[in-house]
């Protein structure tokens, strides 16, 4: 075992590392797993899953050795976004997104063939199969470490394709950092990481742009009682090829040396 962790909890819905620094790494579309009898129902190019969030579990495996808590989901977005509200309410009304249950991909066309999109019942029935389990685990871990720490650090680890005109216009920068325009976090933090991102020099980046941050930064930042959450949407093509779905060791190293860079900094207490 890792010294710097304490245990790993591996269940059918999600694997969590827990560590021993106020720090926790969701990373909630890095799940590639869809059931039988959801993937019967989706076109051939949904079936490749290919909104995941790539191998971002990996790019961020350094953090463990730090000392960091780390959840993991198992199944794919499309069974169930973990990053939206139960509720199912927009993050960004108004523009073109997904939702709880998706019915569309990234690139505009259908997950699933025609008629066989999940009804209400059923959209209920995955987020008490898949959904809960994550958000109470991730939940627990944020009140473990926020009461042996008296702060914890949320980081959301995400990663997209850097043009996808469906959902944005042009090339999305490499690194978009996302606070809620300021509210997950607390301002010091936040200068902390944008100082880092300034000083890198290696990678553009936009703070609170198109990615703001989704349900998890939104609703689990609360700085004003010991909670800060944060959210880097990383471009694709800084660590892996794009089309293949490939990691690409070259291309990651120095992008998770920066992103440990910025880790370190927003954990400064």
């Amino acid at each position: 075992m890792n010294p710097a962790s304490m245990d790993s909890m591996d269940t059918d819905v999600y694997t969590l590392h827990r560590g021993t620094i106020p720090l926790l790494v969701s990373v909630p579309h890095d799940g590639t797993a869809v059931p039988d009898g959801i993937a019967a129902r989706l076109t051939d190019s949904a079936r490749r899953v290919p909104d995941t969030d790539w191998h971002i579990a990996r790019l961020y495996a350094f953090a463990r050795d730090l000392g960091a808590s780390m959840i993991v989901p198992k199944y794919s977005r499309y069974v169930v976004d973990l990053n939206r509200s139960e509720d199912d309410v927009s993050l960004y009304p108004g523009q073109n997104t997904t939702g709880l249950c998706p019915t569309v991909q990234f690139n505009g066309e259908p997950i699933y063939r025609e008629g066989e999109q999940p009804a209400s019942g059923e959209i209920a029935q995955r987020v008490e199969r898949y959904w809960r389990p994550y958000h109470g685990a991730l939940r627990d871990e944020l009140d473990r470490l926020r009461s042996e720490h008296g702060r914890v650090l949320l980081w959301e680890g995400h990663s997209i394709k850097g043009e996808l005109p469906f959902l944005f216009d042009g090339r999305l920068p490499d690194l978009n950092l996302g606070t809620a325009n300021g509210t997950s976090c607390s301002p010091e933090l936040q200068s902390r990481i944008e100082t880092a991102l300034a000083v890198q020099g290696s990678y553009d980046y936009v703070v609170n742009g198109r990615f703001k941050g989704g349900y998890v930064t939104r609703n689990y930042g609360d700085p004003a009682n010991g909670i800060d959450a944060v959210q880097l949407e990383v471009s694709q093509r800084v660590y892996m090829d794009e089309e293949g779905f490939r990691y690409d060791e070259a291309k990651a190293a120095p992008t998770w040396l920066v992103i440990k860079t910025l880790l370190e900094q927003a954990s400064v207490p």
